[in-house]
């Protein structure tokens, strides 16, 4: 039907109303739309910059190096050495097996560190960088380089790793670093961001471990761009980390190598404390152990090796253990100059006084025994202490009683947990009625401060405390051990400590009689005297028993000691000072299941005040004319084993 013109030009009216309507509408959504562009491309360019970045930037740290440790000279002892590790993202990655297959067909790849490399890619974050391989060469770096395409998540770094050039020397005193563990992560209170890092070395045992805040550092960071498949571009730009503390200990690296080749053998520890200021020159234990093989992981096998125990007791002597803080020991005889020097502080005892000993004391119905069996006769305070006279302190100590026993003791350094950077530092036992009460709920016997006088039935010291009690002798002052000599540079506080308080003419006395005991004929160290005038020691022996010793009806000992399994023999002590009369060092040395102090510690002790008194090799006339054939032979054996010190790198203070 046909429309009229007025219908036309109503309706071409309504159709241009709705044209400038939508039309209207149309430039108003794009005027927001353009002001909305014009907001984002200038207002928020900055902030919408910032999230393109993050697309394609990613920020990781870099670790610091690990400080540097040092002996008193200024050799390294702890030292840091570069390597390549290939490490993989499980994100990057994608297909992690196919990527490791290919990995494999490029370089040897442990099937041990692979297996744990699978097990961590599944337990951490994608995003977490897994080490897959460790130490490689040039060539195998250049392989995984030149075929990155094919390697998605696979990057291969120049890293860091520890090193002791000591090796197995310095175990005990150093300790050894290793790659965070899960437990390490579980008890370590600080969360450091490093720890996160694959890998990473933290201390573990000994300095390494006490100082670990020190040396360890503070984390670098550096940005790079990666590509949409999360691959490495470039390095944009890098920030290095604050490197850890350099650490100079108060050892002498030439004097502990010495110490260890001497203790070559044994099962046995030593030290040598400088008695004016406490600094530890040379603290050995054997048998020891490689630290280096820690570093980068130990493998199941080698652990095993080193913890399991033998049938025989002689293949296996606790080498991780360092028996200097870690062993507590019956002192024996050692410990008589504690109970002398009680005895005399109190008034119960003067120097002449004389004890009469005919090969034993009864205390009510119990027979304590001298090591001599027919007796030694009268013996005053040199002699008892010269010839190491049982019966003697037997009497006095029931006359002074154990508590005052273990006060002196404890003066001299007993019963006490020296402050060291080291691991697992016992205290060891300085027994007395409140500890036996507390401990066994027991009251404490007239018996017990009998085998207490001559270090034995509870007491119990390590060879630490033992060159401490030395130390304090020689001096009468506080003697604290120090091992840690600087920090950056920053002397530490040294260990020469206050007056004892105890009268210098009883500690007069107790020293002229150690010094008899080494450099008189009756002296009990006789034989492993030092024969130079300006370097005579002053010393006492001991011999520490690990069971009861059975006897006939006659009191004679039914087994001998040499006769009986290795396990079951008496430990061998010495603790000395020199020179007598103006001492320099103290020295302790522990032989375990050694036999006498005499024949098996005293000769170690001597040989190693020696090297530390010449600052090395002594000339064999300052031995004993006796037995210089035999030293000269051992030194050419020694000279063999002792590892050959480099100088080490500058530092501050040496």
């Amino acid at each position: 039907m046909k429309r009229g013109p007025k219908e036309t030009e109503d309706s071409n009216r309504r159709l241009s109303r709705r044209a400038m309507l939508l039309g209207t509408a149309q430039l108003g959504i794009i005027g927001i739309l353009g002001a909305r562009m014009g907001s984002m491309q200038v207002e928020q360019a900055d902030t919408f910059r910032m999230l393109a970045e993050e697309n394609r930037i990613n920020i990781g740290l870099i670790p610091p190096a690990r400080g540097l440790i040092y002996d008193v000279n200024g050799v390294v002892i702890a030292d840091n050495e570069q390597h390549y590790t290939v490490t993989m993202t499980r994100e990057g990655a994608g297909d992690v097996d196919e990527i490791l297959a290919r990995l494999g067909r490029l370089i040897a790849l442990d099937p041990e560190r692979l297996e744990k490399a699978r097990e961590e890619l599944k337990a951490r974050s994608p995003f977490v960088p897994v080490t897959v391989a460790e130490r490689m060469t040039w060539e195998d770096v250049a392989r995984v380089t030149v075929n990155a395409p094919a390697l998605p998540g696979v990057v291969a770094e120049l890293g860091r790793s520890r090193i002791y050039p000591q090796g197995a020397d310095l175990a005990h005193v150093v300790g050894y670093v290793g790659p965070v563990s899960d437990y390490d992560l579980s008890r370590i209170e600080d969360q450091d961001p490093l720890l996160q890092i694959p890998r990473f070395q933290i201390g573990k045992t000994m300095v390494e471990n006490r100082l670990e805040q020190e040396l360890r550092g503070s984390a670098g960071t550096k940005r790079v761009e990666v590509n949409a498949a999360g691959r490495v571009m470039r390095e944009l730009d890098r920030v290095e980390g604050i490197p850890g503390a350099d650490i100079q200990l108060t050892v002498d690296a030439k004097l502990q190598n010495y110490m260890q080749a001497r203790l070559d053998g044994d099962s046995a520890a030593a030290i040598v404390m400088d008695v004016t200021n406490g600094d530890i020159r040379g603290i050995a234990s054997a048998p020891t152990y490689d630290p280096n093989v820690f570093v980068q992981g130990i493998s199941t096998t080698l652990w095993n090796e080193l913890n399991e125990r033998e049938v025989d007791p002689k293949l296996h002597r606790r080498p991780l253990a360092a028996k200097t803080v870690q062993g507590t020991y019956p002192p024996g005889s050692t410990f008589k100059m504690v109970t002398a020097l009680a005895a005399l502080e109190d008034g119960v005892v003067e120097a002449e006084d004389t004890v009469r000993c005919v090969g034993h004391a009864d205390v009510f119905d119990v027979r304590f025994h001298c090591w001599k069996r027919s007796g030694h006769g009268n013996m005053n305070l040199n002699e008892s202490l010269k010839q190491s006279c049982d019966v003697y302190y037997y009497d006095i100590a029931q006359r002074v009683g154990i508590d005052k026993i273990a006060a002196m003791g404890r003066k001299l350094g007993l019963g006490e947990r020296h402050d060291l950077p080291m691991s697992a530092i016992r205290s060891g036992i300085m027994p007395d009625k409140a500890w036996k009460r507390e401990t066994r709920g027991e009251d404490w016997r007239v018996g017990d401060t009998v085998n207490a006088s001559i270090g034995q039935g509870y007491v119990a010291t390590s060879p630490l405390q033992l060159a401490v009690m030395s130390a304090r002798i020689a001096t009468g002052r506080a003697v604290s051990p120090r091992l840690v000599r600087s920090i950056d540079g920053v002397e530490q506080p040294s260990g020469a400590g206050e007056s004892l308080g105890i009268n210098e003419n009883n500690l007069r006395r107790v020293r002229r009689a150690m010094y008899d005991v080494s450099n008189n004929s009756r002296g009990t160290a006789y034989r492993a005297r030092i024969a130079v005038e300006e370097f005579k020691m002053a010393g006492k022996t001991g011999t520490s028993q690990v069971r009861a010793i059975a006897r006939d009806e006659n009191g004679n000992v039914i087994t001998r000691n040499a006769d009986l399994p290795w396990e079951a023999r008496d430990h061998a002590l010495y603790v000395a000072f020199a020179p007598a009369e103006n001492p320099k060092y103290a020295v302790a040395v522990v032989v375990e299941h050694g036999g006498g102090g005499s024949t098996a510690a005293a000769p170690i002790a001597r040989d190693i005040l020696l090297q530390a008194l010449y600052d090395g090799t002594p000339p064999l006339s300052a031995y004993p004319s006796a037995v210089r054939g035999q030293v000269a032979e051992q030194q050419r054996r020694l000279d063999s084993m002792i590892r050959d010190i480099q100088p080490g790198r500058d530092t501050e203070e040496t």
